[in-house]
Order: structure tokens, then sequence, then C-alpha cells
């Protein structure tokens, strides 16, 4: 048996984290299993289903990685075939015609509630016939009695009792075949031998089940994955900040960290934090993944991103970073090498996003002081070393403009002084950046250049001035 297994989002928002966690233990199982990965698209809600969904769950599935082998497949395109399976089931007595009002189906749901019993349509149309001309919808005929037995690789053994399911609707009055109905012929039709998705479907699973072996067909196995949750243990949603797959790449995360927190959400392999995509398809075992709902924690997430970005090719962050850059409206060919930006400052910073933030001296001026950096550093006591590094500065020839040479003229000025490094290093940083922190001095001057540099110290010096004593 060669395995098969498929994402199919709803087209009927972005791509959320909670789905994309889905996608990626489908795409992992049929990796690791040597099998194909499809993805289809879930469009029947026509009301809801938009193209702008649909592009931003192929932009975030392509910005993963999470390559599938066929797909994707629109529902909304085989609708010819769902209505002939339902024709099927109406042939077979296996189906029927309902011409239940909305409120009857309203009052029959009132009245169970009132007595404490789940509400369900009572079969009132079954065995009744039924005008095709007089509008209606088709509910399929689910067994009375028995059971169904679903092994849930990860929930293990569930037993639904087909006396607790009703007869649901698998196509709308307005000829729409539903989702239960549509999941199935697709799953059958596709091959599909795992099903991995969310626990909010385990309900639907029995209800497939039935439709399939209607239809002569065995089920697939069925994975159901436990939620996730934010950090207050509630659903997570948009007021706990970004959901969206996208959102977070516009934030600044790179793909890899999101993959590598979504797979520990739920499963584990020892004490490793860090997975690479091989890793993970090598060692992940839906088996493994906890019965209990995850909560999704950013602190946790910023510190993997950390990780990435530090330890990543600097060529290829400078290339992520590129675009961040443009958004604070600084243009990184005028300026340094964003390459050589990266690899001093790609250890300080959790994401791209911050990463431009904290960059973003090295191309233009800054308009103020950090205020805290400044009053410690940017005093009378200080002025005199920031004369002297100023005019040694001054002196030197562009093309000795290099760590060495800086390092030589800081070095210089504080023997000069009498002092130490950190008298003379702190009060010329807190000049050239604007605040107190920065790689070392003499990358932070080299990367800055000779220019901006002296225009920096004497702004830093009239600072001073005009503080005057109040120190």
């Amino acid at each position: 048996m060669t395995v098969r297994t498929r994402f199919a989002p709803s087209p009927t928002g972005y791509l959320h984290v909670g789905g994309a966690r889905t996608a990626l233990f489908s795409y992992l199982f049929a990796r690791k299993h040597g099998g194909q990965f499809v993805l289809r698209i879930e469009d029947t809600d026509l009301e809801r289903s938009t193209a702008e969904s649909v592009n931003a769950i192929l932009e975030g599935m392509t910005w993963l990685g999470l390559d599938y082998d066929e797909g994707p497949f629109y529902q909304t395109q085989r609708f010819e075939r769902y209505n002939a399976v339902i024709d099927e089931l109406l042939a077979k007595g296996l189906a029927y015609r309902c011409v239940c009002s909305k409120d009857r189906l309203e009052k029959l749901r009132e009245d169970q509630m009132a007595q404490r019993l789940k509400p369900r349509y009572d079969g009132h149309c079954r065995g009744h016939e039924v005008d095709p001309n007089e509008p209606h919808v088709i509910r399929f005929k689910n067994p009375a009695d028995g059971v169904v037995v679903v092994d849930d690789m990860i929930r293990g053994r569930i037993v639904f009792a087909n006396a607790e399911l009703d007869d649901l609707v698998i196509r709308r009055s307005d000829g729409a075949p539903t989702y239960n109905l549509s999941v199935v012929v697709d799953d059958s039709d596709m091959g599909i031998t795992h099903v991995i998705r969310g626990d909010d479907h385990i309900n639907n699973t029995p209800r497939q089940i039935n439709i399939l072996r209607a239809l002569g067909h065995e089920p697939p196995r069925y994975a159901h994955v436990p939620m996730i949750l934010g950090d207050d243990g509630a659903r997570l949603s948009k007021r706990h900040g970004a959901v969206s797959v996208i959102a977070y790449r516009d934030q600044g995360y790179l793909p890899e960290a999101l993959l590598n927190y979504l797979v520990r959400l739920g499963w584990s392999h020892g004490d490793q934090e860090l997975f690479s995509v091989e890793e993970m398809i090598n060692l992940f075992e839906i088996g493994d993944v906890n019965k209990a709902a995850s909560a999704f924690n950013t602190d946790k997430l910023d510190w993997l991103n950390q990780q990435y970005l530090h330890h990543a090719d600097p060529a290829r962050i400078a290339r992520l970073l590129s675009p961040h850059m443009g958004r604070l409206d600084i243009d990184p060919a005028s300026g340094p090498d964003l390459v050589e930006v990266v690899k001093a400052q790609a250890a300080r910073a959790k994401t791209l996003t911050e990463l431009a933030e904290i960059s973003a001296f090295f191309y233009r001026d800054f308009e103020t002081f950090d205020e805290a950096s400044a009053k410690k550093h940017l005093r009378l006591v200080a002025r005199e070393g920031l004369e002297r590094l100023r005019a040694a500065f001054e002196l030197m020839a562009y093309e000795d403009w290099t760590l060495e040479g800086l390092k030589h003229v800081v070095e210089g000025v504080a023997e000069e002084l009498g002092t130490n490094m950190g008298k003379v290093a702190q009060p010329l940083r807190v000049a050239i950046v604007g605040r107190a922190a920065s790689p070392g001095i003499d990358e932070t001057l080299r990367l800055v250049g000779k220019d901006a540099t002296l225009r920096r110290i004497d702004k830093a010096l009239a600072y001073i001035a005009a503080r005057g004593g109040n120190d």
C-alpha cells in the first residue's frame, strides 16, 4: 500500500498556524513512509470562499516549503462527480429527499433541548415519497443501530453508536453537496490512506465512515490532532496575536523556525529542540503526538527563530532581510554590505523585523539619542575623549578605515587619557549608534563609515555642550 495523505483547507480566510501544523504532520507522515502528499481546496462554501483566501493558503504552503505531490484540487470543480454519487445513493435506497421546513426543524430542536435530548433529525421524511420538483434536501440514511469504531492513530479506539448519529444532509436545497459528502468522495477517489486533521472533525468521522461503507469503500486511517491554545488556555485566536502563517512571515520569522516550533507543539523527541526538515521526516511518529491540547508560546518561537537567524547562511538572511529594511524606507544598497551587517547583528535579534530595526543606524542617522544611554555616557567627562577620537578619525585615509586601524585609534586614545577602553568606547558607541548597545566598537565604526562617524561625533559633542554642567 502506498501511503497518501492530504491537507484540505477551506479557503474562507488565511492559512492559520493550526492548519499549518496539520499540513506539516500530514506532509511528514507521507514523506516518512515514501508516500504522496495531496493538497485539496475545500471550497464548497460558496458564500465564504474567496480567491484571496486560496492565494493566501498557496502562498503560506510555498513559504513553509510544504511541497505537495498532487493538486491543488478544487471541490467546486467536482460537483458533477458528487451529484453522481448522491444519485447512486438515492438509487440504492441509501439516501432520501427531505422537505422538512426550517420552522419544523427549529421546533424539533427546541423540543429536544427542552427534554435535554441531543438535537438530531428525527427521520420524519424517511420512507416518504417526495416530489423531486418540490424544494428539498437530500439526506443520507444512516444505519439505525450498531456502532462505528474508529481506531484513531493518536487517540486510540473511539466508539460511536449509530443511534446517536442522525440522517445528515448531503445535498442542500440549492443543489450544492455538503462537506461530509464531498470529503468522502474525494478521499475515496484520491486514494487517501491516512487522514490527519484537527480534532474538531472527530464527530464527522463516524458519519463519513458510514457513507464510505455505504458506497462499498474501506475508510482510511484517521488521526485527530488536538487544538492549539493561547497562553491563557483559550483556543488560539487573533486576540492572542498573529495566527496567520503569512503574518509570521511579515513579522520576520523564518519558515524553518516556524516549522520547527509547530512540530514541537504536541510532539517531541527526547530533549531535542532544533530539528531540520530531514530530521523531522526521519523522527516524526504520528502515534507519539500528545492527546492533550498544546499552548502556543511566542517566547519559545522567538528563541527558536533567534537560533536559526544566528546560525543560518548570512547571505540568505541578508536576502530575506532586505524587504524589511525597505519597509523602514532604507535602501540597503546605500550603505554597508547587508551580508556584513547580518554577520555583525544576527545574534542580537529575534526576528528579521527586529534585525532591521536595530541595524537602521548603519544606513541613516538617528534623530535622537536614547535618553538613558545619553544621560549616562554623553557627559562633560566624555568630551575630551570624543574630541581626540574625532581628530584621529579625520586624519585616517578611507583605505585605512579597517578593523585593525580603528581598534588602534580607540586603544590609543584610551591610553593617552590613562583610562580603560570602556570609558572611551561607550561614549563613542552612544555617539555613533544612539544607544549603548551595538556590535564591537571597531566593527560598528567600520560599517558605519568615516563620514557618518565624524558627523555623529559632532552631534554628540553638541549634545554634551547643550547639557553643560548638568551632569
